[in-house]
């Protein structure tokens, strides 16, 4: 792709994502081997790799032919690798933490090095890539070396975490390229898979059981939950977004697309994945009190993917800004938190499925002027 140039995802770009189908799982499976408040704080760390991972080549592919021979095969290296950290997430903090970390440096320093050999040609893109490169391949290294370390490999991943995404800052926006119609396009079909493990998790949740009353109902308000989540996204968010990248230029778009893609939609992804774990749970004993893990699960996932929404009005408008809807919402999620751990389960959901249907219903009518007007710019562009 040439520096003005658009094109559409492409099947080799998709493929490549369907291993993040599994991954995502993967971590939920972590989450249930580990129900508890340290579990998900593992579960967080791990999606923070994977999604590393994956940023990197969305990136990459977002400026470089993805069709290319040289671009696909190191795609495909990546794939495998990407595929065998996500087969031993279940036991990355237990014995198999150094295949993860070893699977995670191939990823990584394949990323850079095509990177780099696609940008030799431009020297502002070269610079910037050489910029992160130190940041990212420490940090894969940092992975590696907490896989043969017992008692401080918790503290490890988080330096080697901080050592990423801080050093993506530190390094700078200068000589980024990016194409925003293709970048908010891979965000948005990387959401939905986020949002396909919610209804794994929905659907793998009633497989072993006889489905009777409690269970439909649970079922058909996790499905109502994964819908807002949906739309709270696809419904305005992501016709906005695109249109603020084309909007700016240089080192300002390139540091918008950082914060509010590679940064804020992180958050995001977590917030889904605690919702399929949670689901999980619900759906296991649709009668019983959640336990504390689940419940926050439950109310913190969906607090914390309405919460972004305020971060990334603030991150563009320089100021404290909040989405005031959404803001309410995912206060009044975490206020009545702990009431999920003494109703039951079913209960819990039904109050989450509420407040989403209450926002969504605002919404509706708050934003339906600012909603036809960027569908009808869309339309006209």
């Amino acid at each position: 792709m040439t520096a003005g140039e658009e094109q559409r995802v492409t099947p080799r770009e998709l493929f490549f994502d369907l291993v993040f189908v599994f991954a995502f799982t993967q971590v939920v499976m972590l989450l249930v081997h580990d129900p508890t408040l340290a579990g998900i704080g593992h579960g967080v760390l791990v999606l923070a790799a994977l999604w590393w991972a994956w940023v990197l080549y969305a990136s990459l592919t977002n400026v470089v032919n993805p069709e290319d021979e040289l671009v696909g095969a190191a795609l495909l290296v990546a794939l495998f690798a990407t595929f065998i950290a996500a087969l031993v997430v279940p036991g990355v903090f237990e014995n198999e933490g150094a295949l993860f970390g070893a699977a995670f440096l191939v990823v990584c320093a394949t990323q850079i090095a095509l990177y780099a050999f696609a940008a030799r040609e431009n020297q502002e893109l070269f610079g910037a890539v050489l910029r992160l490169a130190p940041w990212s391949l420490l940090a894969a290294t940092l992975i590696l070396v907490a896989g043969f370390i017992d008692g401080a490999r918790t503290w490890l991943w988080l330096g080697a975490l901080a050592l990423a995404y801080v050093g993506a800052a530190l390094s700078g926006s200068t000589g980024w390229q990016l194409h925003p119609s293709h970048l908010t396009e891979r965000y948005g079909l990387v959401l939905i898979i986020a949002l396909g493990e919610a209804f794994i998790s929905i659907g793998s949740g009633t497989a072993a059981r006889t489905i009777g009353l409690p269970e439909i109902t649970a079922a058909v308000l996790g499905l109502v939950v994964a819908t807002s989540f949906w739309l709270a996204y696809f419904d305005f968010f992501s016709i906005r977004g695109e249109r603020i990248l084309e909007e700016l230029q240089g080192a300002h778009r390139a540091a918008f697309a950082r914060d509010a893609y590679v940064y804020a939609h992180f958050p995001m992804i977590v917030g889904i994945v605690l919702f399929a774990f949670a689901m999980k749970n619900v759906l296991a004993h649709p009668g019983r009190e959640l336990h504390p893990a689940a419940a926050f699960a439950l109310f913190g996932g969906s607090a914390l993917y309405l919460l972004t929404y305020s971060a990334i009005r603030t991150r563009f408008e320089h100021r404290l800004t909040l989405s005031l809807g959404r803001f309410v919402a995912a206060v009044v999620l975490l206020a009545v938190l702990p009431l999920a751990t003494m109703v039951p389960a079913i209960s819990a959901l039904a109050l989450v499925a509420a407040v989403w249907l209450t926002l969504h219903a605002y919404e509706l009518v708050w934003w339906r002027d600012a909603r036809a007007g960027s569908r009808s710019a869309l339309a006209s562009s």
